[in-house]
């Protein structure tokens, strides 16, 4: 009565576990939090006014002590009782563990970074330095920081998994600001250079700016680099390491890039063709758009190499995500584009703002364009079965999709403009001109959803063609046989014998002249059940008859005899039909 219990007290004790470590994790995170606020709070009051504590704010200090002297010791014994149950295995792989450190560890690496990198930026200013708040949270931030990161790497104590999630953290995290800050950087010189120094009309000198977002963008670079270079991130070869330079990478970059590409050529095409604003509002996005498209680039293009000394299904995964992206700017051009015909057919007057957006959607197809056919090599498509690389028709799939998804709503909108038109709204103007955003949206997602299902369907053919032919000519076997004490068990024979002829109905008789008592071991088949199912399935090759009756045992007697219905002119059919036994001994 006790022994079908036990799973159940197994079950209830692990979740009392789980519950217990989880309680436990998010107590000590609380009050590591709640520890470092107050430390902070008192390092900051004591950088301020050096020798006096109480300056006005009781309450402030108040909360302070609170948090530290009673915050504090609470977490240090919280955090005691914790490391030292890590001596059981069980403690060091069960996920809160590592859970807790990775919260806490990125906590604390993203406030100590941006509170030093606040503190050096804030030397750079005409008022008085406001140094001391951050100086204490980067002090305070950065010792949590440390501390956890010894923990991640004691050798006996440490979580035995989420070790690339460590590293991941701290690389996506510098990489996102370093790579911001520098394009902010680049954008303010490239301003200055491009508009002049009038355009920035401030009271601090102009290069100002500039030294501060490359304070933050060293900042960046020097965390991406401890974390992916120092701390080996670029050697994890998992499929979340693989996965982030995916969507990081090459797909956030992929994007940075092209729009900055795309933003160029629009600025270009109206100095060119439209200008209907000042010359100083025309080239207002020119910098940053430089910058993102430089930045980007350089990311982007790092990455792209990396997944190329990885497997191949992250190298095949980076040109999908590139194609894609591209696929996504000229989709999006074809529609703007055609949203522009429309708006010109419907008010030739108001050329200015149809030129504009006629422009945007012409630089986003044309930037997209042959970006997506270098990366997608339409005409290199795959002629075998063998030639589909892994992955392709998830994106297919995916592309048709979103595609068929966008193509639905627009339908909608395009109803709902139909039908408020025709009920008699007139404040929206035209027909035509209410429906001519959605269907230019319409008419990009159509083209593409027609574009990827036309290929999804020629994969498929060419699967379908490299796929074996399984033609089923048996439908109903009989099959006569010994008790189960024989050398074959009739069940397993079966299922065999149906696996063989492709999914034969099966129906089996048990001899009734087999008293059950079984065979002697010499008459038994020295390759087992599987011999007797090769021998049957040899048998009923090029057997034409549906119906075949298969009568196996005792021991390795084998007989075949198709059969057909009776009848006269079915007689000579049948004995003509008929195949001799197998070879075997009776």
């Amino acid at each position: 009565m006790t022994a079908p219990a036990a799973p159940a007290v197994r079950a209830q004790a692990s979740g009392l576990a789980t519950l217990r470590r989880l309680i436990l994790y998010v107590l000590l995170f609380a009050l590591v939090v709640i520890t470092a606020s107050g430390l902070s709070g008192l390092l900051e009051r004591l950088f301020r006014t050096a020798s006096v504590l109480v300056q006005g704010d009781v309450a402030g200090l108040a909360l302070s002590l609170a948090f530290t002297l009673i915050g504090g010791p609470l977490a240090l014994l919280l955090w005691w009782f914790v490391w030292r149950r890590l001596d059981d295995e069980s403690e060091r792989t069960a996920a809160g563990w590592g859970l807790y450190l990775t919260g806490m560890y990125a906590v604390s690496l993203i406030i100590a970074t941006t509170s030093l990198l606040n503190l050096a930026a804030s030397f750079l200013e005409f008022q008085a330095a406001q140094w001391p708040s951050p100086l204490a949270n980067g002090l305070v931030w950065g010792a949590i920081w440390w501390w956890h990161r010894w923990m991640w790497k004691h050798p006996h104590r440490s979580p035995r998994h989420l070790e690339d999630i460590r590293v991941l953290i701290g690389w996506v995290f510098g990489l996102l600001l370093g790579a911001g800050t520098a394009i902010a950087a680049l954008s303010s010189l490239l301003d200055v250079a491009i508009r002049g120094f009038t355009s920035t009309a401030t009271l601090e000198p102009w290069w100002f700016p500039i030294l501060r977002s490359l304070i933050w963008a060293a900042g960046g670079a020097v965390v991406w680099w401890w974390h992916w270079i120092r701390e080996g991130g670029r050697r994890f070869q998992t499929a979340l390491v693989d996965v982030t330079i995916i969507a990081v990478g090459i797909f956030v970059a992929g994007i940075t890039a092209l729009g900055g590409l795309g933003l160029i050529l629009f600025v270009l095409l109206r100095l060119a063709f439209d200008r209907s604003e000042p010359l100083n509002l025309l080239l207002e996005p020119l910098a940053p758009a430089i910058a993102a498209a430089v930045i980007g680039a350089v990311v982007w293009r790092y990455h792209r190499t990396e997944s190329v000394h990885r497997s191949t299904r992250t190298r095949r995964a980076s040109l999908l995500v590139t194609s894609a992206v591209a696929l996504a700017a000229a989709a999006s051009g074809v529609g703007v584009v055609v949203n522009a015909l429309l708006a010109a057919a419907v008010s030739p007057l108001a050329g200015g703002a149809t030129r504009t957006l006629l422009l945007g959607g012409i630089s986003s197809l044309v930037v997209g364009g042959p970006v997506w056919w270098l990366a997608w090599k339409p005409r290199r498509q795959p002629r075998t079965a063998d030639d589909i690389p892994p992955g392709r028709r998830l994106y297919l799939v995916a592309f048709f999709g979103v595609s068929a998804v966008v193509a639905l709503i627009t339908l909608l909108v395009i109803g709902y403009r139909l039908f408020e038109f025709l009920l008699g709204d007139v404040s929206a103007g035209s027909l035509l001109d209410r429906v001519r955003a959605p269907l230019g949206l319409l008419v990009a997602a159509g083209l593409v959803a027609g574009y990827h299902f036309a290929l999804w369907r020629h994969d498929r053919a060419l699967l379908a063609a490299a796929a074996p032919v399984h033609q089923r000519v048996i439908d109903q076997v009989t099959l006569i046989s010994g008790y189960a004490q024989d050398a074959v068990d009739p069940e397993v024979l079966a299922r065999g014998i149906t696996d063989a002829t492709g999914g034969a109905k099966v129906t089996t008789w048990l001899r009734a002249d087999d008293d059950g008592t079984g065979l002697p071991p010499s008459s038994v088949p020295s390759g087992g059940v599987d011999e007797v199912i090769r021998q049957v399935a040899a048998a009923l090759e090029g057997v034409t008859p549906r119906h075949v009756l298969v009568i196996a045992g005792p021991g390795t007697r084998l007989e075949i005899a198709p059969l057909v219905a009776a009848g006269a002119e079915t007689w000579k059919a049948a004995s003509a039909a008929r195949t001799p036994a197998a070879s075997g001994t009776d």
